[in-house]
């Protein structure tokens, strides 16, 4: 059975106005990965990624690039307990 976990994330740089959060979205979908994303006034995008273990970690290593137009500069991760707090992945505005 494979290990099911949630991951609570910031991810800086230049990650709003590049379909940061809609591309997210899409990832996540196909991954099957839970949750949401959002923009934060401080620039910053937040997000929580529910799922297969492994399956959190590729969302993860996603975040660090992002899409095409983002710059990352860094990503903040806390794993943190599963919840199953989540019917699928939404975009948080």
């Amino acid at each position: 059975m494979e290990e099911k976990t949630r991951c609570h994330v910031f991810v800086s740089g230049r990650v709003q106005g590049v379909c940061f959060r809609e591309s997210a979205r899409i990832k996540a979908e196909r991954l099957k990965i839970t949750g949401w994303v959002r923009n934060l006034d401080d620039g910053r995008v937040e997000a929580v990624f529910e799922g297969e273990k492994e399956d959190v970690e590729k969302m993860i290593k996603w975040a660090k690039i992002g899409p095409l137009f983002a710059k990352v500069d860094n990503l903040e991760a806390e794993e943190q307990k599963y919840q199953a707090e989540f019917k699928r992945f939404e975009v948080k505005y």
